[in-house]
């Protein structure tokens, strides 16, 4: 069983308005409303590749209905905690002119949340894999994955962290199966600008020298890398196209590269799904289809 967690799950409200103009009132030329978060993105981008996973986390008030009801509707299973308390968040994303986001804050999780969370948690079971995606809301502990991961040292389960800064580098120790920064973000770590792939593959070595198996490093349109805990280091340069909406497309690497290795048992192949979903997602307004990402892997 795959499972994902995003602790701050959103509706992600999307406004298309020709020329804002602060101070006034304008007429939206096009809405749409998704559920957001980066699990959750990876939950619905692997059972559009027909992998089956459960979705977890915290929702909140009629706004965490909907995103319970917009999940189902994508096929995705979920057993979000609900709180009592709070309205999980909307993001708000006016696109004009310039692009602008106004993120909410989501409702305060406690620790009898938390626990209830570890329990979900703890009924997973040897090869099952367990996605840990996004940033966390101010009212969860700051080394939060860390202490989900703690208990699995000694259980056979595939940990794969998507996060930046220190929640990253303080599950290293923790050995995650797959960790997946941006070339940016893999930079801020170390306090460097990484620019090429050969610096990327510096320096993802020494987050593999401080515990992390494989590191998954997408670089925009200027492709991947992969260093591999075989030894492998595999790079493409990208695949060529118009970009759409960039948004999701680093989530959709993350669950093209657990489809890819599931059904492959291979790092290269795992490689290629990931690009190729990532590329997908990136080249849609939508996330990532089957049918998109069949017609990509043609290209590599």
């Amino acid at each position: 069983m795959i499972s994902t967690v995003t602790l701050n799950p959103s509706i992600d409200y999307l406004i298309e308005v020709d020329q804002f103009k602060v101070g006034a009132v304008n007429r939206t030329a096009q809405e749409k409303m998704f559920p957001g978060g980066k699990g959750i993105n990876v939950s619905i981008v692997l059972k559009n590749l027909g992998v089956d996973n459960k979705a977890l986390g915290f929702v909140a008030g009629f706004t965490g209905h909907e995103i319970d009801r917009l999940v189902e509707e994508h096929g995705v299973k979920s057993d979000f905690i609900e709180l009592e308390e709070g309205l999980s968040r909307i993001n708000v994303k006016l696109k004009s002119d310039e692009e602008t986001e106004i993120n909410g804050n989501g409702p305060a999780i406690l620790d009898s949340h938390l626990k209830a969370l570890y329990s979900q948690i703890d009924t997973l079971q040897s090869g099952d894999i367990l996605v840990l995606a996004g940033s966390i809301p101010s009212t969860v502990p700051s080394d939060i994955y860390k202490r989900i991961m703690a208990d699995f040292k000694e259980r056979d389960i595939h940990v794969v962290v998507d996060a930046t800064k220190d929640l990253l580098m303080n599950v290293l120790e923790c050995g995650p199966f797959l960790i997946k920064p941006n070339h940016h973000e893999l930079g801020e770590l170390f306090g460097v600008t990484i620019t090429t792939q050969d610096e990327v593959v510096e320096y993802a070595k020494k987050l593999q020298e401080k515990g992390a198996r494989n590191v998954l490093v997408s670089m925009a349109g200027d492709g991947a890398v992969l260093v591999s805990e075989t030894g492998e280091v595999l790079k493409h340069t990208g695949l060529k196209g118009e970009v759409k909406n960039s948004v999701g497309a680093g989530d959709s690497m993350v669950a093209g590269f657990i489809a890819g290795y599931i059904q492959h048992g291979s790092y290269e192949e795992a490689f290629k799904m990931g690009i190729a979903t990532g590329s997908a997602s990136a080249f849609s307004y939508n996330l990532a289809t089957k049918e998109e990402v069949e017609a990509l892997l043609k290209c590599l």
